[in-house]
Parts: structure tokens; sequence; C-alpha cells
């Protein structure tokens, strides 16, 4: 057998060259030498030989034995072989298992029945298994072949450096009379590395090219993948990719697909889009997972642009994105806040007829309660429901954090027992959310109530979940008992960090004591944890609620000072200290110094000078800032809407009142009751009593009080047409949400 030379064209040697820059770190890594000297990159013009076999000749008498028992296999097939040679198995010895098989190896099925009594009464050697190994492989039971490997490597007592060099060795030296099918060497080969022996396996590449064989590509394939592992077998796996052609491998699409699943990995997207580029002049067509990898790895580093490019490129070629390529594009909008986008997404696949998982509603239904928008996370929850996609942990986990998140804490107990109901188990950070909820709320009893029940169910409370109970106990201004707790979270292994100081410091200040949380942010620094941004925009907030912004701005400074970088929080801590305290210029110049520094202004920035323009029915000025909201991108929330809303209601703009609700209702935000009496008492004084009806039903429906006012007018209303029935359940129902609610909020 002679070994072809093989010439490289231009493109092949552009191939070895990107490879080769790829990391220049891949040369030094010894796992890996090159096949053939730098001066001579061809095949030699010959190949050693495999070998002839040529096996211990056996004696007279044992030929003899042979003989008999070739004989009586053969006649007697139909029999079981353990009745046909009970004569002969005292006297069965492992040779005779070789000179046996050289008789009946034509005979596949018999060889195999054979080989089976053989190893029941003794261990075979390694040359009868590899004989074996050929004879299987060549009548194309492949899986066998590789069950007979991969046999002899499960052994717990094996000296596998050893073994490797003796089984290369036997199966080079029955390959040319018992089988002479290549395939036995790529099974092997595929063996050593599913068992992560890569290192040998490099070395069996490397030992078939001396015999003029070639690994395929498909093992191959698997060889790359399972370096592909960490960031040091990437490296090698980078190596592997532009050495191989170098000896006559030609990869396929499933090679590229994981090289540049590899690189993505590491971070180096362009380099694996720009592989997904010369793919096709290397002629290996780019399939849905080479764009899918990349498009996933665009949507990890944030380029949402280069993903829709893709998915455009994609369907040009007739390629149909599948769940991974919209996956990430969701994921990617979620994170970015562009949530309503994701959706438009996510009906997108729906239309082209592609299935949407769990991953995805688990994804958009976060998305939207991080936005605060429950309303759209409840749409998406009961419409997967509804797909026949059970809602697991993390979808309950989620829904119930908005809802935490929303204040709708009572809600959000009820998902949970409702989760317990459908046999999901909650974990460490479900309980947390709701330990968290309930001590905002100063339920510090529920709080400690589910802390128990989570101790019952064997899990273990972290920092966090003692950092909302110590925040919960401040609060109430238990901060001794706070104390203590913290004391029993240190006995319990846990450390005090950054987060706990903080929930501590925020608590006093919510407490009302503001020199309590100065000393122990002084303290902080005593204990090696020095104060951060958030800790500051605490402080600030206190000071600003208080009306002391001279101090607020003292703090801002100190906090300068010090290199800490002022988040867009704390900005909006001291543009509502502007606004509460009446300083709107101020608020105003605030604004505008953060958009001439680039800090981008969120919601909740604007929303502060817009409410209190509303309050002094500056609705004029109002919606200057609401339209530089908007030309600067930031997206309305919830809070938005409410503030504008009440505020066109009060000026009497009831037409601009009603667009903003029908917008605010289409995004899936929930309008307030406050909001809803605003409209309702609007339209009533314009006498549209049909819309005044419309909102006060879709009130009563939401679960929301309206103020007495407006129960009265209902109830004169409906009075006055002769609806006694209902009159009486509108006033039942005032006198419940609104005396009763009255003299509950007093007691507390």
């Amino acid at each position: 057998m002679k070994r072809h030379v093989i010439s490289f064209s231009r493109h092949c040697f552009q191939l070895f060259s990107y490879h080769s820059h790829l990391d220049p770190s891949l040369n030094r890594l010894p796992f890996f030498r090159r096949c053939f000297s730098e001066k001579n990159c061809s095949f030699d013009s010959t190949t050693r030989n495999f070998p002839n076999y040529s096996p211990k000749k056996p004696i007279l008498q044992d030929s003899e034995l042979v003989q008999r028992i070739s004989i009586a296999i053969k006649q007697r097939r139909s029999e079981p072989l353990r009745r046909v040679l009970k004569p002969y198995e005292s006297i069965f010895r492992v040779d005779h298992l070789i000179w046996v098989l050289m008789s009946i190896r034509n005979d596949y099925r018999l060889v195999l029945n054979f080989f089976e009594w053989a190893c029941l009464r003794r261990d075979p050697s390694l040359e009868a298994r590899c004989i074996l190994a050929q004879i299987a492989t060549a009548s194309k039971d492949l899986k066998m072949a590789r069950k007979l490997i991969q046999d002899f490597w499960v052994n717990p007592n094996l000296d596998v450096g050893v073994s490797f060099g003796h089984f290369v060795e036997q199966l080079i030296y029955t390959y040319k009379d018992w089988g002479s099918d290549p395939r036995v060497f790529d099974i092997f080969f595929q063996v050593l590395v599913e068992a992560g022996m890569l290192n040998d396996a490099r070395k069996l590449f490397d030992k078939m090219l001396n015999y003029g064989l070639l690994i395929s590509v498909e093992s191959c394939n698997l060889f790359i993948s399972h370096l592909s592992k960490d960031l040091d077998g990437i490296k090698i796996a980078l190596k592997v990719f532009s050495e191989f052609p170098e000896v006559g491998v030609c990869w396929n699409t499933a090679s590229y697909n994981i090289i540049i699943h590899s690189l993505c990995q590491i971070g180096r997207v362009v380099e694996a889009h720009q592989l997904l580029l010369q793919m096709e002049l290397r002629g290996c067509m780019p399939d849905v997972v080479s764009y899918s990898t990349i498009s996933s790895g665009y949507c990890l580093v944030g380029e949402l642009q280069k993903v829709l490019k893709l998915i455009e490129e994609m369907q040009v070629k007739g390629l149909k994105p599948n769940p991974f390529t919209y996956n990430g594009v969701i994921l990617l909008l979620c994170k970015t806040g562009k949530v309503a986008e994701a959706e438009r997404v996510l009906r997108k696949m729906i239309s082209e007829g592609i299935a949407p998982d769990s991953v995805v509603y688990t994804t958009l239904i976060d998305g939207f309660c991080k936005l605060g928008n429950i309303s759209a996370a409840y749409r998406l929850f009961d419409e997967m429901q509804k797909r026949k996609i059970s809602p697991d942990f993390i979808a309950y986990t989620a829904v119930i954090c908005g809802l935490c998140r929303s204040g709708k804490v009572m809600e959000a107990d009820k998902l949970f027992h409702d989760m317990i109901c459908k046999k999901l188990e909650p974990d460490e950070v479900t309980y947390t959310v709701l330990i968290d909820a309930y001590c905002k709320e100063g339920k510090v009893k529920e709080a400690f109530s589910l802390h128990n029940k989570m101790l019952e169910m064997g899990l273990t409370p972290n920092v966090v979940t003692y950092t909302a109970l110590t925040d919960g106990l401040c609060k109430c201004g238990e901060v001794d008992t706070a104390n203590e707790l913290l004391h029993e979270m240190c006995r319990k292994g846990l450390e005090l960090n950054i987060y706990t100081y903080n929930s501590l410091v925020n608590g006093l200040c919510k407490a009302g004591n503001i020199n309590q949380a100065i000393k122990l942010m002084k303290d902080m620094e005593v204990a090696g944890f020095h104060p951060d941004a958030i800790t500051y925009t605490t402080l600030m907030d206190a000071y600003c609620k208080s009306g002391e912004m001279d101090k607020a701005h003292e703090l801002l400074r100190q906090m300068l000072d010090r290199g800490l970088q002022p988040t867009v929080v704390t900005f909006n801590v001291l543009m509502n200290g502007f606004c509460m305290s009446g300083m709107l210029q101020d608020g105003e110049k605030l604004l505008k110094w953060m958009l001439e520094k680039g800090i981008m202004p969120n919601a909740t920035t604007y929303n502060s000078l817009m409410k209190q323009y509303c309050i002094r029915n500056n609705m004029c000025a109002t919606t200057e800032i609401y339209k530089g909201m908007c030309a600067k991108g930031v997206e309305p929330d919830a809070n938005t809407y409410n503030i504008l809303i009440k505020g066109h209601c009060k000026a009497r703009n009831m037409k601009e009142a009603w667009f903003l609700h029908k917008d605010m209702v289409g995004k899936g935000f929930s309008p307030t009751a406050s909001s809803y009496n605003a409209l309702i008492k609007g339209f009533y004084k314009r006498k549209k009593f049909s819309e005044a009806n419309q909102l006060f039903e879709k009130m009563r429906s939401e679960g929301l009080a309206a103020d007495r006012e407006i129960y009265n007018i209902f109830a004169d209303i409906n009075y006055d047409e002769g609806k006694m029935e209902l009159t009486l359940e509108l006033c039942d129902e005032a006198i419940e949400k609104c005396l009763v609610g009255d003299i509950q909020n007093k007691n507390t």
C-alpha cells in the first residue's frame, strides 16, 4: 500500500495560516508534535506494511483437539455449545481459542457463540480479543467490535500506559489476516477519546499514518469535541484543527461547528464569524447550527444588530432558525430591558412554526417581572400552560419574585403554595425572595415562619436570607435582635459581607436612626469592609427624605473623593430629594448634567420631576419632560403612566389621559387604584357615564378599591335606576373596603 502525495492549493495554505495565528501559544503546547518536518509537508512515497499474522503452531495433540472441537460445533450448531463442548471443558486452554477461531472464522455467528463460551471458562488473551474485534468489524458488526475493545479498557486493575502499547501492537498484528477493515482503528480511536485518553488517541492517529491509514473525519470531530471542554483543551483543539488537514483530514461542517462553538466559548466571536465566512470557500456549507452558535456568541457579548443580521442572512440562504437561535435573541433582549421586543420575537417564532420551550417562556416571564409588568408575566405564564408546557420551579420563582417586587406579597404567597401543591420544590432562592418581601412589609413574624419552614425542608439559609431577616428586624426597630441574628449567622460559619452591612444601614435609615447608620458605616471600615456606592446612596436617600440636602451633597462629595462611581440610583435619590424639597430647577439641572456626562437616566429619574410638575398642575412642563424621556429612548414604566394619567385628569385633559391609559394597558401595565379613581371622576364630570362605568367595573374585577366618592356616585346611579340588588352590593363593598380598611390602617 502506498501513500499518495498530497499537493495543497492556495486555499489550503490560507486555512493553515489562519489557524496558525488563532493563538501563538498553541505552538508551545507539548501535547502535540508535528507529523512532518517543516521542510516536507507532503507524504513520504513509502509506508510501513501491516505484518503477516504468524500464530504459535499447535502440537499434534492440540491439533487433533482443535479439529474435534471445530467439527463438533459445526455439525451440532443447533445444540447449545455448553452441551456440545462439555467433554472438552477440562482440557480447553486459551491457546485453543485462537486455533479454533482460525477454523471457523467464516461463520460469524458461530465465532461469536464460541468466543462467548470460551470467555465464561477462561479470560481471553489480548490477541484473541483483537482477532474477534477484527472479525466483528469485517462482518459489519461495529457495535460488537466497540464492545470488545471497550470491555478491555474498563478493567480497574489495568496499567493503561503499558496496555495501550500492547493493544495497538496486537491490533496491528492481527489486522492483515483477520479483517483488513480500517474501521477497527476508527473504533479504537473513538473508545480512547470517550475514555478521556486523548493523548493516547493522538498517538494512535500518528501511528496509523505510518501505515498509510487516516482516522475518519467523524472520529476526528469526536476528538476535537472532547478536547474543547476547557480553555487549555480548546487551545489544543484549535491546533489540531490547523494541523490535521496537513496529513489529509478533510474537515466537514460538523468540524467547523465544533471549532466555532469553541471560539465563542472563549469570547472570540469575531474569529468564529470569520471562520463561518470562510467555510464556503473551503467547500463546507454552514448550516443552522453554524449560524445559531455564532448568533448565541454575539448574544452573550450584547451584539444584537449582528445577531439580527445573521438571522436575516440565514433566511436568505433558506436556513430556518431553530429554537436555540431565537432563545439567544430573546435572552439578550430581556437582559437589556427590551422585553416587549423579545415577546415580538416569540410571536415570530410561533408564526414560523417553531415551538418555544420552557426556557423561552421563563426568560420572558422573568424579564416582564423585572420591569414590574406582572400582568404580562401572568399572561405568558398562563399561555405556556395552555401550550402544555409545565412551568418549572424557576418559572414559579420568577413570578413570585416579580410579585414581591411589586408589593403583591399575598399573591406571591398564594403562588408559592400552588407551586408546592404541584409537587414542585422551592429552593433557597424562592424562600429568600418571600422572606425578603415579608421583611420589607414589616411582617417579620411571617418571614421567620418561612425561615423555619425552610429549615424543616432541609434547606440551608444563606447570607442573603439572613441579610433579609436582619433588614426586617432593623426596620421594626429591633436592632439588638438583628445583631443577635448576625452572631448566629457567624456561628453557622457564614461570613458577613458588604450586602449584610448595607442591609443594616438601610434598616437603620428606614427606622429613622441615621446617626446609628453613619456609625455603622464607620464600623464597617474597622471590620475591613469599605462602604460602596449602595452604602452612600442609602444614607443620601435618608438625608434627602428628611430634607437635609446639604448632608446628602456632603456624602456625594465623600463618595467621589473615594473614587466611587455614583450609579443612576444615586442620582435618582438626589433627584427625588430636590423634587420633594420643591427644588425643581435644581432637579432639571441635575438631569441636564447627567445627560452631558453620558449618564443615562431611567424612568425613575424622569418620574420624580413629572410627579412634582403634575402636583403643581404644570402639564406643559410635564409633557416636555415626557417627550424628552421618549426622545432619549427611555421606556416609560407603570409609575410613569400612573403619574401622567392622574396629572392629565387633574388638568381635565381627558382625551390625553384616556390615550395614555390605552397605551399603558396595551403594554401590559396595570393602572393603580388612584389612576382608576382619577379617570372615573374625570369621565363622570364630563358626563361620559359609559366610559366611567366601564372603568369602574374593570377596577372592581381587578380587586382594587375605589374611593368613597366613586362608590357614592355609582350607588346613587343604580338606586335611581331601581337596581336595588347592585346598590346594596356596592354599599357593602364600600363599607368593607373604605370604612373597615381605614380602621385597619389606623390600627397598624
